[in-house]
């Protein structure tokens, strides 16, 4: 199941890439394909046969992760940037670009790489397993790394939720409302990540889902966006050519 998820969830974002690959090479919107770009990046980092294959090649020291992560870092952000403008939302703008919005950033950043190098990263496997089964002091900072690495893109799609919530009450188009309620759902998996560390062992497949369906709301709500500005702008010419 949770193979079937995470090639699921990279083959969605492969072809939104391509889709919007045309248009990047026309010069248009060129933000929204290096932000499908980088989803399909961090995806492909964290299925274990391209994740190794990948650290291997820096050195077998899961230099990939904290690849993986910073690309998640940029992702979130260029996703949550070109979200608020697009529905004009300027209290979220500020969060995710102003003075807190950037010192959530960087203490973020910060605690990855210095958890990072607490642990003995030798070995490479996706998502930390090998390290974590190595001994306590690993485990527990396996998952000190995670929560750390969780917290930016929870604190990005949580300055997004009441923008989303906003939309969903207003009048306009079904496309756009509908993908303001599946960037919501991406909002509330990503905050319900935090949990991990207190999820069960018998439970521990509800990470993979809730990373897995997050990442899949995000995109397919970024897709839907594109979609209803790309139906709007049609409208006009079939108008102007009935006339």
């Amino acid at each position: 199941m949770i193979a079937i998820l995470q090639w699921t969830t990279l083959a969605v974002c492969c072809v939104v890439t391509l889709a919007r690959l045309p248009c990047a090479l026309r010069g248009e919107n060129r933000s929204l394909f290096s932000i499908f770009g980088l989803m399909t990046l961090a995806i492909l980092l964290s299925i274990e046969a391209p994740y190794v294959a990948v650290d291997q090649a820096l050195g077998g020291m899961n230099i990939a992760n904290l690849v993986l992560r910073f690309v998640i870092f940029a992702a979130i952000f260029f996703l949550g940037f070109r979200v608020a403008r697009g529905f004009s939302a300027d209290d979220a703008l500020r969060l995710i670009t102003g003075p807190v919005g950037i010192a959530v950033a960087a203490a973020a950043s910060a605690v990855v790489v210095a958890v990072f190098l607490m642990m003995d990263t030798a070995g490479s496997s996706a998502g930390l397993s090998a390290v974590f089964a190595k001994d306590d002091r690993n485990a527990a900072l396996v998952e000190y790394y995670g929560a750390a690495g969780r917290l930016y893109p929870a604190y990005i799609t949580l300055a997004l939720l009441p923008a989303m919530v906003r939309t969903l009450r207003s009048g306009l188009p079904v496309l756009v409302r509908s993908s303001a309620a599946l960037l919501a759902l991406g909002t509330v998996a990503i905050s319900l990540s935090l949990l991990s560390p207190v999820i069960p062992p018998s439970l521990g497949f509800m990470r993979f889902v809730l990373n897995y369906s997050a990442v899949l709301c995000l995109v397919l709500g970024l897709s839907l966006i594109w979609l209803a500005k790309s139906l709007a702008k049609r409208a006009p010419k079939k108008q102007a050519g009935l006339t």
